[in-house]
């Protein structure tokens, strides 16, 4: 029987593998994190050697670690061969058998989220569908293609997975929490049988219809896209020193990783502020950093420093130049309650900004608000807002409205976060509007 190991990365929801045959104490990984020191060390617990890293194909959204498996290690990587890596591999087929050990690893070629996209089917147990088949959910088909080609292959390669035993283990690339499925499960494995049943994407009998559906994508791409598609598909990127500590920032952009709290009591003027305990740091940094700015963290400990390192690294921000534990930190920031922002929505004095996306607000906004993601904000020249006129940023209960905030803030504008709660809490108030109502 197979030895199969999962291991997420909570901040970006992405999920690696080892595969192996623990009798004969080998093993592959599967679609290797960055910081690949968890598989190294869970690997060496069980007794297995690793000895190939195997690619579902060239991912978008997270810096893969086979670049260090092969500089550290001397592994070899192996990966379709359309993918067209620059590096040196292993051309995979559909087909093609991979043993590890005893363990037989099939190559099933399912492209739809990108064209060289592979599941890999282990023994007659299990399948690692990758960024085809999620839990309650199927990948995004607009990130290498356009959305109706891709969403077309991945009908015909979800068919394929469908067709896998009923009491086969779907494990996939990604969970809960990732850009590239909205309606993903918090469960981490299901079944073919158990999918069949509760997932959408394998109920559609028509392939247009699925099209339809599935290439209408709203959830924003992952704002690294290109770059981390480039250095997954180039040349081996070895891992960055540690950042050193700094006596100060310089001019450099100041990204502050601690606690909202912590920056609105003071921080270093014109600093980005992106907490590492608001969840998804890695892919929010990632939306408000402009590419090769030079970067330096804001944070309480050298830990907290490195572990925000380490999560920019896993996105393709590779050049942090440092990091600050005691800076200038002379401004500050005012915020907003709910009780405080009701009050507000009828006067004229104040523009209230809502940070969240736009398929979020079609479900229901604030009277007199304007929407503009926080996402956007550095990229849009602040949306064309008034400079004159005290901003008020709301989200849905406040962690994205800091972060704009502080977008704002560095620009010069008098502006005060909905830092805890927000369009949430106007539900059932009378203050709330649907779109359409």
């Amino acid at each position: 029987m197979a030895v199969i190991r999962q291991f997420v990365n909570e901040d970006l929801g992405c999920a690696s593998y080892l595969v192996g045959d623990a009798e004969a104490g080998v093993a592959v990984a599967v679609d290797p994190p960055f910081e690949i020191e968890e598989l190294v060390e869970a690997a060496a617990a069980d007794g297995l050697r690793i000895e190939r890293v195997l690619e579902t194909h060239t991912h978008a959204d997270h810096l893969s670690g086979h670049g260090r498996f092969a500089l550290e290690h001397g592994l070899p990587v192996a990966i379709h061969r359309i993918a067209a890596a620059e590096y040196p591999h292993e051309p995979l087929e559909d087909g093609d058998e991979v043993l590890v050990g005893t363990v037989s690893v099939r190559v099933l070629h399912t492209p739809g989220h990108r064209p060289e996209h592979c599941a890999f089917v282990v023994g007659d147990e299990a399948v690692l569908t990758g960024d085809s088949l999620f839990i309650g959910d199927a990948a995004r088909p607009d990130l290498a293609v356009e959305a109706r080609e891709g969403a077309e292959e991945l009908f015909h390669s979800l068919a394929r997975l469908a067709q896998l035993g009923d009491r086969v283990t779907v494990y996939p690339g990604h969970v809960a929490g990732s850009l590239c499925g909205g309606k993903m499960s918090s469960e981490r494995a299901s079944t073919i049988a158990a999918e069949r049943i509760t997932n959408e994407a394998l109920r559609f009998r028509d392939v247009q219809d699925f099209v339809l559906v599935s290439a209408s994508v709203s959830t924003p791409r992952p704002p690294t896209t290109e770059r981390v598609v480039a250095l997954n598909r180039g040349p081996f990127v070895a891992r960055p020193a540690d950042p050193p500590e700094l006596a100060d920032a310089g001019g450099a952009t100041v990204l502050d990783v601690r606690p909202f709290a912590d920056h609105a009591a003071g921080h270093v003027p014109g600093s980005i502020s992106v907490p590492l305990d608001g969840g998804s740091f890695g892919t929010k940094a990632g939306f408000v950093l402009v590419l090769d700015e030079p970067l330096v963290l804001h944070a309480r400990t050298h830990e907290e420093a490195l572990d925000a390192a380490r999560k920019l690294w896993a996105v393709g921000i590779l050049d942090v130049a440092g990091y600050v534990l005691a800076p200038q930190a002379t401004e500050t920031t005012a915020t907003v309650d709910v009780a405080e922002l009701k009050r507000l929505i009828d006067s004229a004095d104040v523009q209230i900004v809502d940070v969240r996306e736009n398929s979020e607000r079609d479900a229901g906004y604030i009277p007199g608000s304007r929407n503009i993601p926080y996402r956007l904000l550095r990229k849009a020249g602040c949306g064309g807002l008034e400079r004159g006129k005290p901003v008020v940023t709301v989200c849905e209960s406040g962690p994205r409205a800091a972060i704009a905030a502080s977008l704002l803030q560095r620009e010069g504008f008098d502006v005060r976060p909905v830092a805890r709660g927000g369009v949430a809490d106007f539900a059932d108030t009378v203050s709330f509007r649907r779109c359409g109502a």
